[in-house]
C-alpha cells in the first residue's frame, strides 16, 4: 500500500496555487468581468448574432412565461420539467429546419454531451475533426467509445480513421462553423463519406442555426442533409435566439433514444419557461423577419474585410465569427483590454482554448450593427494593434 504523507486540512488544496502560478506565467489567467445591464461598450464578443437578446417580443415572452409558468421548471423533463412550452418549442424547430423531431435541453453544451454519449458506447468509434467545440470533446471523453480526433477540415483523415476503426458502430462528430475561426465543415463529403463507412454524421450547428440556409435554417439544412436518416444536428438556443439552452434534431428514433438515455437529459433540471418562450418567440421573429441572417453576413464580411486591408491576419468568415491573429497570449489579452478602454468588446481565445496554439481576438457580427457600428470597430482594433500583429 502507498503511503502518502499527512497534511494538514489548511494544506490539503495547496497544490491549486502551484497551478495558479503556471497558468499565471503562461500569460492564461482567466477573470470574470460582470457587465452592468446596460453596457457604453459596442459588443463583438457575445453571440447575439440576429439581436434578439434583447427585443421587446422576446424579452416580453419570457417574462409573460415566468409569470405563468413560475421561475424555474421545477424539476428535470422526466418529472416536472416538461411544459406545452417545451413541447411546441420542440415541434416548431424540427419543423422550421426540417427534421422529424427535436429535444430541449438546459444547454448547448448539455446537449452536445448528451448526443453524442447516447449515440456511442463501448462499441463505438467515433471519428472527430480536432477542433470541435469543448463540449462535444467532453462528450467523447465520457463516451466509453474509441475516439480518433483527425486533422482539421481533412475529409481524407475522417475516411481513413473510419475506414481502419475496430468497433462495429461509428460516429463522425464535427461542429459546422468552427467556433474559433468561423471556418465551414464540409458537410456533404462527410455525409458521403460516412454513408461509405456506415457511420452516422452527428452536427453542432451552433454557429450556422440562424445565420446559414434559407431564412437562418442553418448549415445542416444549406446541405440538404437536415432530413437525413443518418444525420443527427445539435443546435443551441443562446445564440441567434439570444435565450438559454441547446436541443438535439433527427430522426424520431434517435430522439426516442436520448429521451430514455442521455444523462444530460434525464438527470438535468430543465429549461427554465421563460427560456422556453424567449426562444419560440425568437424563432417566430427569425420566420418572420428572414432577412436578418443576411445582414449578419453581410456585416461579417464588411468588419473583416476592412481589418484585412489594414494589413492584420484576419480569417474569412462564413458565418458570423470573424478571428484577428495576434503574435502572443500576453499581446492577445492586452489588445482585448485596448479595445474595451476604447469602448469596443471583443472577445479573446488563447491557449488552451484554441487548439492550434494561437492566440487570437475573436470577433461576432450581429444583424443590428450599423455601418457606423462596423467603422468604429475597425478604427479601434486597428489603432490598438500589439507590434507583430500585422501580416
Amino acid at each position: 500500500m502507498t503511503s502518502f504523507p499527512q497534511l494538514p486540512p489548511e494544506n490539503v488544496f495547496d497544490w491549486l496555487d502551484t497551478e495558479a502560478e503556471k497558468r499565471a506565467n503562461a500569460g492564461l489567467v482567466r477573470q470574470l468581468r460582470p457587465r452592468p445591464a446596460q453596457a457604453e461598450e459596442l459588443d463583438l464578443a457575445g453571440n447575439d448574432y440576429l439581436g434578439l437578446a434583447r427585443d421587446k417580443r422576446v424579452v416580453g415572452a419570457a417574462a409573460a412565461a415566468a409569470m405563468r409558468w413560475g421561475a424555474g421548471a421545477t424539476g428535470s423533463r422526466l418529472v416536472t420539467g416538461s411544459t406545452e412550452l417545451h413541447a411546441e418549442l420542440e415541434h416548431e424547430l424540427a419543423r422550421f429546419c426540417g427534421a422529424q423531431a427535436a429535444l430541449v435541453f438546459s444547454s448547448g453544451f448539455a446537449a452536445n454531451v448528451g448526443a453524442v454519449t447516447a449515440l456511442s458506447g463501448a462499441e463505438s468509434a467515433i471519428v472527430t475533426d480536432k477542433y470541435i467545440h469543448a463540449s462535444l470533446i467532453e462528450g467523447c471523453r465520457l463516451s466509453r467509445a474509441d475516439v480518433a480526433a483527425v486533422a482539421h477540415a481533412t475529409p481524407s483523415a475522417i475516411q481513413h480513421a473510419l475506414s481502419t476503426r475496430r468497433k462495429p458502430r461509428a460516429l463522425v462528430v464535427t461542429d459546422s462553423v468552427f467556433s474559433v475561426d468561423g471556418d465551414l465543415a464540409p458537410l456533404g463529403e462527410l455525409a458521403q463519406i460516412c454513408r461509405a463507412s456506415a457511420a452516422a454524421l452527428l452536427v453542432d450547428d451552433a454557429h450556422g442555426f440562424g445565420v446559414l440556409g434559407e431564412g437562418g435554417r442553418g448549415a445542416v439544412h444549406a446541405a440538404g442533409l437536415s432530413a437525413a436518416p443518418d444525420v443527427v444536428t445539435t443546435v443551441t438556443l443562446s445564440k441567434s435566439l439570444g435565450a438559454q439552452g441547446g436541443a438535439v434534431l433527427g430522426p424520431r428514433r434517435v430522439i426516442k433514444h436520448l429521451v430514455d438515455t442521455a444523462r444530460s437529459f434525464i438527470f438535468d433540471t430543465a429549461l427554465a419557461p421563460g427560456s422556453v418562450a424567449a426562444a419560440l418567440t425568437a424563432l417566430n421573429v427569425l420566420k418572420s423577419e428572414p432577412s436578418l441572417p443576411e445582414k449578419v453576413i453581410d456585416n461579417a464580411g464588411a468588419i473583416a474585410g476592412h481589418l484585412k486591408a489594414a494589413g492584420l491576419r484576419v480569417s474569412l468568415p462564413e458565418a458570423a465569427v470573424i478571428s484577428v491573429q495576434a503574435p502572443s497570449a500576453d499581446a492577445a489579452l492586452a489588445w482585448a483590454q485596448a479595445c474595451a478602454d476604447q469602448g469596443v468588446r471583443v472577445g479573446c481565445f488563447r491557449p488552451p482554448s484554441v487548439p492550434d496554439g494561437i492566440s487570437r481576438l475573436r470577433l461576432t457580427a450581429r444583424a443590428d450593427l450599423s455601418e457606423a457600428d462596423v467603422d468604429r470597430a475597425v478604427k479601434v482594433i486597428t489603432a490598438t494593434a500589439p507590434r507583430g500583429a500585422a501580416a
